[in-house]
Order: C-alpha cells, then structure tokens, then sequence
C-alpha cells in the first residue's frame, strides 16, 4: 500500500497472521485498485505529506465491511455500495472493520489536475458518504466491480479508453453531488449520457416495450439525439438492444443451472414475445439454432463432467 499509494501509517489487531492481496490496474493517469484485507487501521500524517505528495483524489468503493474516515474536520463510515472520497494531501484516519471476514474495496486515485471540479467544491464531499446504488453512484460502482472482475475481456491498450470512462463518471459524480453540472465539458457531459443510456438498456432487456423511441424518452431526448449518441459506436440503437438480449440468453442457455427452463422461457425472460422471433434472430447472429447450441454447450459440460 505504501509503495502503491501513498506512504500511510498502518496497523491491525492481526498482525501477527495477517491476509491481504491487492491489484493496481493502471488505465492510463488514472489507477484502480481492488483490495481485500483483514480489519486495519491507516493514518496519513503532515509528515508524511511532506515525504510524499503526488495530488491525487482517492474514491473508495465498499463492497463488504465499513471503512470509516475522518478528515477535513468530517467523519463518515462508508458500508457495503457506499462511495467515499479522501484527499490524499491532507490528513486524514481511517479504521476499515468486519466482523465476518475481510474488508473489500476498490480504490480509485485520480490526479486532481484532471478534475475539473478540483479544489474547494470537491473539499465538501470530504467525509461524506456518497451512495453507489443509483445515479452516476451506481454506475461508477457497476463499472467498477466490471473492469476489476471481467478483467479478460480486456486488453492493456484498452486501459486508456477504460481510464477515460472512470474519470469522466467521477467528474458526473461530483458535478451532481455539488450540482455543478455546468463545470463538466462537452465531451464528459456526452459520454457520461451515452453510459447512463447504456446502463438502462441492460436493466431493461427483460422488457419487450424497449425501444430507441423509449429509451429517447426516458432521458428526455430526442431520437435524433440518441441516434447520434450511437454514431461513434460500431451498432445502432437498436442493433446494439438486438445484441445484448442475445448475448444474455445465449448465456442463460448454456449454463446448466438453467437447464430446466425451456428455451421459450429464455426467450421470453429477455424481450422476445414470439419464440420464433428469437429462433431466427439467434440463428442468423450465431449460426445455429438455439436448440443445437444449447445441446452442444450443455453436452460439452456434461463429458467434461465426467
């Protein structure tokens, strides 16, 4: 952590048997951290922030565990979907408990000079705890526990691009806590948009009313605007909702856990209203019908099984 992060005096009850693991993704400036680690305390002091000041931004992620915080006169104990953000050139203490097993997080540290909302309207989210389970909250938490758990589908000339997405939901997230909405570029402002669009399509597959025209409306713009959001994107919006129902059911049908449901039910349970819709719709995306691939993946399984 020390050498990873910032220079910190650290402490625990457990030191004599102590488990912890830590990974740092670097996605371009911007670093990402996903830890584990047994309950522990960690003070930055004046002195160390004369030793080592890089000026960075540390947001925090909590998936199990409280991780509490004091700083900037504030205190706050972030639990399980809670978001909290610490300066990390000023002093602060923090004391990470659980009372069932290791404390869990991802820590994400970001060079202040690329916030626009860096400086004194950042300082009043200082020992604030900051919901991850809706708003740009919850989509800083979703792409979080995405790019730090789903690490194959991801090559390390995507860290840039993936680093970009990170800051841009921080800035969206700090804009809206300050409502400062106005500060956030063009560009931020737009992919921002074009994330949260994203995240609602794939909550509201199972739904056979999602529409281009629907989604518009759920954002209040207009279909031209949405279509335009696409543009960059290799799909359109509706071929980009095609593909993730797909993809979702051909996931559902090749896990054995589900081999009790029928195909129709898979179908229905991602928008399909006519079975024979999906059958053509998975055939010509994938090649073979969904009855030939199901008995493959499921028959595959089975020898492996064995």
């Amino acid at each position: 952590m020390i050498q990873t992060v910032v220079p910190m005096d650290m402490s625990t009850d457990q030191a004599d048997d102590f488990q912890a693991s830590m990974r740092v993704l670097e996605l371009g400036a911007v670093h990402v951290r996903p830890t584990a680690f047994q309950p522990m305390r960690y003070h930055r002091t004046p002195r160390l922030i004369r030793q080592s000041d890089p000026e960075l931004l540390h947001m925090m992620f909590v998936a199990r565990g409280t991780v509490g915080v004091v700083q900037a006169g504030q205190e706050t104990t972030p639990g399980p979907g809670d978001l909290s953000l610490v300066d990390f050139s000023r002093p602060f203490d923090s004391h990470a408990i659980n009372d069932w097993g290791l404390v869990k997080a991802v820590g994400v540290a970001v060079p202040k000079e690329m916030l626009a909302l860096a400086g004194d309207g950042v300082n009043k989210l200082l020992g604030h705890r900051i919901s991850g389970r809706e708003g740009f909250g919850a989509l800083l938490a979703q792409f979080l526990t995405r790019v730090t758990t789903d690490t194959d589908s991801f090559q390390p000339s995507d860290g840039p691009r993936l680093g970009t997405i990170v800051l841009d939901l921080v800035s969206a997230l700090f804009a809206h806590e300050l409502h400062a909405d106005n500060a956030l570029t063009p560009e931020t402002r737009r992919r921002t948009l074009t994330l949260r669009i994203r995240s609602f399509i794939q909550q509201h597959l199972a739904d056979p009313r999602l529409t281009p025209r629907a989604v518009a409306a759920a954002h209040h713009i207009s279909l031209s605007h949405l279509h335009r959001l696409f543009k960059e994107q290799d799909l359109t919006v509706a071929a980009w909702i095609r593909h993730q129902r797909l993809e979702r059911a051909r996931r559902d049908l090749t896990d054995p856990a589900l081999c009790h449901h029928t195909i129709c039910q898979i179908a229905t349970h991602w928008g399909y209203t006519r079975a024979a819709d999906f059958t053509r719709a998975f055939r010509t995306h994938y090649g073979v019908p969904p009855r030939d691939y199901r008995h493959k993946a499921l028959g595959t399984q089975d020898e492996t099984h064995r």
